[in-house]
């Protein structure tokens, strides 16, 4: 396993027409585990005013962008599903699962776009996002 430091995290949100929604980090980490199925833990640690947020989105796949090691590095981007939540006094800690996408980011964001401008949305979107991808 190779763990690293998570330096911002933005959920693309699909009811939002894939509009980011930056979760302020206390801080966070991502490993890659490294097994068989090409897994990714992503755990951020923020306020616990982002519980609601996260609460709602517990049954859904979620697509991420997760910037690791430096600000200045270009954002990766993940399809996970929440494993766990938790709140630790007046924060929160909130564990993502799932697999980095391994095409460019732009490659990525247009086929996305085609999809929402084609009226995709919610679980609709994310069937034929697996379908394509």
């Amino acid at each position: 396993m190779k763990t690293f430091k998570l330096r911002k995290l933005v959920i693309l949100d699909y009811d939002k027409g894939l509009e980011g929604t930056e979760v302020n980090l206390i801080d966070g980490l991502i490993i890659n585990r490294e097994d068989d199925y090409d897994t990714w833990l992503i755990e951020g640690f923020t306020h616990r005013s982002y519980w609601s947020y996260f609460e709602n989105k517990q049954n859904e796949e979620l697509m991420v962008q997760a910037t690791i090691t430096k600000e200045s590095n270009e954002p990766a981007s993940f399809i996970t599903k929440m494993t766990e939540m938790h709140e630790i006094g007046e924060q929160m800690n909130v564990m993502l699962m799932g697999k980095i996408i391994d095409k460019q980011k732009n490659d990525v964001e247009q086929l996305l776009r085609k999809l929402v401008e084609k009226g995709y949305e919610g679980e609709h979107l994310i069937q034929k996002f697996k379908e394509i991808y």
